[in-house]
């Protein structure tokens, strides 16, 4: 009996391979069947990255995601796609008195414009299948709740939000789908640069019905889900994984 949620077959490019959610849906893809390349700026991190996969045929492209000249680089080299899952982000959590404009511009170059440019080149370098999936790890904070401090991190989500609907519209008569995975707090190294001290972790534990945090691998399957033939009908859509904290 075939199984839609398989990925057998399929060739997916993750970005923000390194650690934390890109990692895990890097691993959760090649348990599923895929071929996956890596990409990440760190070389060292995506080889312990590779070595946690499963099957073979697995590649790395060392790439920045905030240099431009590097996104056109890493679409050049990158096989015919099957899917894309985009986990590049960096943090910030500041108060709007504190905000300056070079940490709003690296914070949106990484978060928010790498994912539409990289997009940009893999369509003109013809390089997305007909039937592929995109999917943009984005957040449930300030997209569909608000936080203090999150203004910088939350809007330069907000915005991959946009894009991704839009996305999905515009790709849609070539056959590809534009999601996006919305998780609210996910404990990875990520999380633990944000700044919240363990003390604020406490507090708004209280706020998840489901009585905890989540993990990487509750994202990385929403990813593999949106990735998969089984949501071949999803498109324009922010999966919320946030363990009902925003209800």
């Amino acid at each position: 009996m075939e199984n839609p949620f398989s990925l057998a077959g399929k060739t997916i490019l993750v970005s923000g391979a390194s650690s934390g959610i890109g990692r895990q849906a890097a691993i959760e893809a090649s348990k599923l069947g895929a071929k996956i390349v890596l990409t990440a700026r760190n070389r060292q991190n995506l080889e312990e990255t590779l070595s946690m996969l499963y099957g073979g045929g697995h590649s790395i492209i060392v790439a920045d995601m905030s240099v431009s000249e590097q996104l056109e680089y890493l679409a050049a080299e990158v096989p015919q796609l099957d899917g894309f899952s985009c986990n590049a982000g960096i943090p910030a959590s500041q108060l709007v008195n504190f905000y300056k404009e070079e940490t709003i511009e690296q914070v949106f170059k990484v978060n928010t414009f790498s994912a539409m440019m990289l997009i940009k080149h893999l369509l003109k370098k013809k390089k997305l299948n007909k039937g592929a999936s995109v999917v943009l790890t984005s957040s449930a904070g300030n997209v569909f709740c608000a936080a203090l401090a999150n203004g910088i991190y939350g809007a330069s989500k907000c915005a991959l939000d946009g894009f991704m609907r839009t996305a999905a519209l515009e790709l849609a008569p070539r056959g590809i789908r534009c999601n996006s995975v919305n998780p609210s707090v996910v404990i990875t190294e990520f999380q633990k640069k944000s700044g919240i001290t363990p003390e604020q972790y406490e507090r708004e534990l209280k706020n998840y019905p489901l009585g905890r945090y989540g993990t990487p691998q509750d994202v990385a399957w929403g990813i593999c889900y949106l990735l998969s033939d089984a949501s071949s009908f999803i498109t324009g859509t922010a999966l919320k994984i946030d363990g009902g904290s925003t209800l």
